[in-house]
């Protein structure tokens, strides 16, 4: 790694005893990125979507704990602990995927077995489309890696990210999807009292809201809104890279794995696709909702063992 890595923000007390983890920054393209890691060998990158950070994955890399792994866990910039740009139209799919290039890049994250959820799984993708040699296994939860099709219905949640003004208030003002993250999930009591106040903390400032509602708004053409525009996020390079992220998929020979949630609220339906460009993977199926990390830990560590077995 680059001689370049920052000290990072600090956490409350009842915060940092539930991340105990390596914790530091980098600044890649004038942004300040936060990540955790544990343990040596090799790297395991898991990558959050949205809203979340990546507090997600803890219960995963304590599962992962004492395996030759380096577990790497970074925050999207605009979510967690990294910088949070006020620009709505920063949060692009290849804006993203740029930055954790580099982040890749950066960290030196060779042979690393690449794990994605929600807006984790095409971003990465898409960042490893451009460096493949960087891959050796892929384990994709809960995600969208191709273009909808074009009679593809919308969610409701995304068809409220395009609601005039009341979005705003929804997740500017209010917090939302925030403050509602346990009825995304099959057992709703996975995230409660501290578990969920740690998943606001890093938000609970109105001004740092940007990324939630945007990137809602532009994922919805990830799972069905391709009709729709709107002048702020038109967006069509979305579409352009989850196409590449198809690609990538559909060419990668290496070892995969599938865990999915079914009694996901969004994306629960979507298993079929993933399956579609990864015949090979081997796919597991869970009760879980959405975040699935903090339902199924040990299924997701599994899934990552079994990947880097296969890849030798």
């Amino acid at each position: 790694m680059r001689n370049d890595r920052l000290p990072a923000p600090a956490l409350p007390s009842w915060l940092e005893e539930m991340v105990p983890f390596q914790r530091s920054c980098i600044e890649i393209q004038g942004h300040r990125l936060h990540w955790m890691e544990a343990g040596q060998g090799r790297p395991v990158l898991l990558l959050h979507g949205n809203p979340t950070w990546s507090f997600l994955w803890r219960k995963v890399a304590a599962a992962l704990g004492g395996e030759p792994f380096r577990v790497v866990m970074p925050d999207l910039v605009g979510l967690g602990l990294s910088d949070k740009p006020r620009d709505p139209s920063f949060h692009q799919l290849r804006t993203h995927a740029r930055i954790i290039g580099e982040f890749i890049d950066a960290l030196g994250l060779a042979e690393q077995i690449f794990v994605g959820q929600d807006w984790g799984g095409p971003i990465g993708l898409l960042a490893l489309a451009e460096r493949p040699e960087h891959v050796s296994g892929l384990v994709l939860l809960n995600t969208i890696a191709d273009p909808p099709r074009a009679d593809a219905r919308p969610t409701f949640f995304h068809r409220m990210a395009r609601w005039p003004v009341a979005s705003d208030i929804l997740f500017r003002l209010l917090g939302y999807p925030l403050n509602v993250l346990a009825s995304a999930q099959g057992d709703p009591s996975s995230i409660r009292r501290n578990v969920a106040r740690a998943y606001r903390w890093p938000l609970r400032r109105i001004v740092d809201r940007v990324a939630p509602l945007a990137l809602a708004r532009v994922a919805a053409e990830g799972v069905g809104a391709r009709q729709w525009t709107v002048p702020d996020f038109p967006e069509p390079s979305t579409i352009e890279g989850l196409r590449k992220c198809q690609t990538f998929l559909q060419t990668f020979s290496g070892p995969s794995a599938i865990v999915w949630g079914e009694r996901d609220p969004i994306l629960g339906r979507k298993l079929h696709r993933l399956e579609h460009l990864l015949p090979e993977a081997r796919v597991t199926r869970t009760q879980a909702g959405h975040f699935l990390q903090e339902e199924v830990p040990e299924v997701i560590a599994g899934a990552v063992r079994d990947v880097a077995r296969r890849a030798g």
